[in-house]
């Protein structure tokens, strides 16, 4: 996906491997916090899975990605698939939403 640096992008993000009883989803929205100008949301879905949506600059949405990946102390991500897509400005900051 080709943006300009200041472009709105969104990035839909799914973690898999031992992310459940962790401390993920608080580290993911600490994270997405200290980042800065990342909106969007974090949730848990079934066993082993997270599942996030974040919206922002491209190089901070790549930074929350980079993150995900690597999980708090205790995870542990086997895969992660990112869908890209285009922002909305929907979020207006981030947050944990119920399991599913």
């Amino acid at each position: 996906m080709d943006s300009k640096p200041n472009e709105l992008v969104r990035a839909h993000v799914w973690v898999k491997g031992r992310v459940q009883g962790v401390g993920f989803r608080a580290h993911v929205e600490w994270s997405a916090r200290q980042i800065g100008e990342v909106s969007g949301w974090v949730r848990n879905v079934g066993y082993d899975t997270v599942e996030a949506v974040a919206e922002g600059t491209r190089d901070k949405v790549e930074r929350f990605i980079e993150m995900m990946k690597q999980g708090p102390r205790g995870a542990r991500v086997d895969e992660a698939k990112v869908d890209w897509e285009s922002g909305t400005g929907e979020f207006t900051e981030f947050g944990v939403r119920r399991s599913m």
